[in-house]
């Protein structure tokens, strides 16, 4: 994302034509990022579609005749959080000059009004600091997309829920940034109330984000498991200590992080089990697991952990 943004107007300027610069992209020498701005084909070829976010942004900022902050949705890539459930078509930035927005090109121009500490500068680029972008994920109206960002940026320390609720409230007594500017303020309302910097992981924000959307009791996050002697067992991603349940969500990535040297999937998976054992033995508590799958079937997997939780009484 970092690599060198060339506009055609400079290439010109250093003797291309434009009939070269074409042959350049049609031999994968140059990748054309947008419309008269290009980079190296193998940095372009080799980022996820969040870095070619973030690249288009820094393009749409060299290319601007006027100031502008990368912001919303493009900001992501810059402090490296999550883009689950998000729209990245179009590159979003706030004007500072605050004159009205508009969507033009493939980028989309916001008018919100920038308080001091609202912006750093993140590779040469100025982008709005975790702490706004944290408030202007919300208005994209995905609670659940929203969520996984907030607390990201909570469990990597950028931001803290004090200075979101801060921001957030100078927002709605500034008479000249009143909050009907800012669309979706439902959403926000629920992402700062089910935020929580314990949750370490897009699919356990996505499962906490379940349990509340279908009114099951809400988990405690990183619960941690003692023996008799107090010694720390393990930490569990979610637990239900007074209905003796606790539950974790499998994923790729947690495996792979859990890799040792030498290591297969398959030694995890086993280590894994083992530890499921030693959880069970010591807490005498129902397990729940799950993955990325169950959570593409929400009711249902809703129904299964309800009834983990809440076991038909045996009849005598």
């Amino acid at each position: 994302m970092l690599s060198p943004i060339q506009l055609r107007k400079h290439l010109i300027e250093a003797g291309w034509t434009d009939r070269a610069i074409a042959r350049a992209v049609a031999r994968r020498d140059l990748a054309k990022v947008r419309w008269g701005a290009y980079v190296d084909a193998a940095a372009y070829d080799a980022l996820d579609e969040a870095g070619r976010n973030g690249l288009r942004a820094r393009a749409v900022v060299a290319q601007a005749g006027t100031p502008l902050v990368v912001s919303h949705t493009s900001a992501l890539p810059f402090w490296g959080a999550p883009t689950w459930g998000l729209d990245l078509t179009d590159v979003h930035v706030t004007r500072p000059d605050r004159k009205a927005g508009r969507h033009e090109a493939g980028v989309q121009q916001h008018r919100g009004k920038l308080l001091p500490g609202d912006t750093v500068t993140r590779g040469g680029v100025i982008v709005s600091s975790p702490t706004r972008l944290g408030i202007e994920v919300t208005t994209s109206g995905r609670t659940e997309a929203a969520l996984c960002v907030v607390n990201d940026l909570l469990h990597r320390g950028l931001t803290t829920s004090e200075e979101l609720e801060r921001r957030y409230r100078a927002i709605g007594e500034d008479a000249t940034d009143p909050m009907d500017h800012w669309p979706h303020t439902l959403t926000a309302n629920t992402v700062f109330m089910l935020c929580d910097a314990r949750i370490e992981s897009v699919g356990e924000s996505r499962l906490f984000y379940l349990c509340w959307l279908f009114g099951l009791p809400m988990p405690i996050p990183q619960y941690e498991i003692r023996d008799r002697w107090g010694r720390l067992v393990a930490r569990v991603d979610f637990a239900w200590p007074e209905l003796g349940v606790y539950m974790e969500f499998d994923g790729k990535i947690k495996y792979t992080k859990l890799l040792r040297p030498g290591e297969t999937i398959t030694d995890v998976v086993l280590r894994e089990k083992a530890r499921e054992q030693q959880v069970c033995e010591i807490t005498q508590w129902r397990p729940v697991r799950v993955d990325w799958n169950d959570l593409q079937h929400g009711a249902a997997t809703a129904d299964r952990i309800n009834r983990v939780l809440h076991p038909p009484l045996l009849s005598a």
